[in-house]
């Protein structure tokens, strides 16, 4: 781990701990099921998708992998999941970005805590696998995804990028504090603050100084779990900071929205938030 990850979080072993997912869920989470009419599926015509193996400090973690069929090394996009786990949206995000000329990948970052797919009740996923899942944990897997990727000869590491969705989308702020090989990250509807404890003694408004790559925050103005006084706070912080990073809020747009497959999806601003998202990865670096 990276030094500054060291001197913000405790030191925690992992070792100790079984993998209780050892590949990934087929299909949706359980707990969103039915999906929408609306949900979107990429093909895999010109790329090749499908589940890999990270090794990490104490075994191995299943991932999703998309990447176009021929050629690279191609820049890499960290993909991190939403509270669901890496189920089949998650994977679809990853084609996409192939379909693009990426090397996506999303590794399934409760593996040892437990498998949310087969959970109905939401509350439940965050009581008793999500809320377990240490910060430094997930912070050691994402540079074990970047090794791996490096070793695979496919990712150009030096073109890294991470988006990430929800639970992901805290994470992808925390990334961008702990990596400093990181060119840019694109946070979707990410908490911004929260209470702290062992396992999560920092969130993105405590680590805006740290920040070591420009983060584009996708938020929306109707979101019941992300109130706008703290997107705005966070906005004041970057701001006061001076640092490369940029929010913008969507008036009238719930939590979610990017998520084609549920209630929530908004197409207007989904579009406009994954045309922003590829403009600032390319801006930064990450093409």
């Amino acid at each position: 781990m990276h030094e500054d990850l060291q001197s913000l979080m405790p030191r925690l072993d992992f070792s100790r701990r079984d993998f209780v997912v050892t590949s990934l869920a087929a299909g949706f989470a359980m707990a969103v099921l039915p999906v929408s009419a609306e949900t979107i599926t990429t093909d895999t015509k010109g790329i090749e998708a499908g589940e890999v193996k990270v090794p990490v400090t104490d075994g191995e973690m299943p991932a999703y992998r998309a990447q176009p069929a021929s050629g690279g090394p191609f820049p890499v996009i960290l993909v991190v999941q939403e509270i669901f786990g890496v189920h089949e949206h998650i994977k679809d995000i990853c084609r996409r970005l192939a379909k693009l000329g990426y090397l996506a990948i999303a590794p399934e970052l409760y593996a040892r805590q437990g498998d949310v797919s087969k959970l109905t009740d939401i509350q439940k996923i965050i009581s008793t696998v999500v809320s377990k899942v240490p910060d430094a944990q997930v912070m050691s897997d994402l540079d074990a995804t970047v090794a791996w990727v490096k070793k695979s000869g496919k990712g150009d590491t030096a073109k890294l990028g991470v988006t990430g969705f929800c639970w992901g989308g805290r994470i992808v702020w925390l990334y961008a504090a702990h990596n400093k090989d990181l060119k840019a990250g694109v946070a979707w509807y990410g908490r911004l603050v929260g209470d702290k404890d062992e396992l999560h003694p920092k969130h993105p408004t405590d680590l805006v100084e740290s920040l070591k790559a420009p983060v584009l925050g996708l938020y929306g103005g109707a979101d019941m779990g992300i109130p706008i006084a703290t997107v705005d706070a966070m906005k004041a912080a970057l701001k006061k900071s001076d640092k490369p990073s940029e929010i913008v809020l969507y008036p009238d747009t719930p939590h979610g929205f990017y998520a084609d497959y549920r209630p929530t999806y908004r197409k207007d601003q989904a579009d406009d938030g994954w045309k922003r998202l590829l403009e600032w990865f390319k801006k930064n670096g990450v093409a």
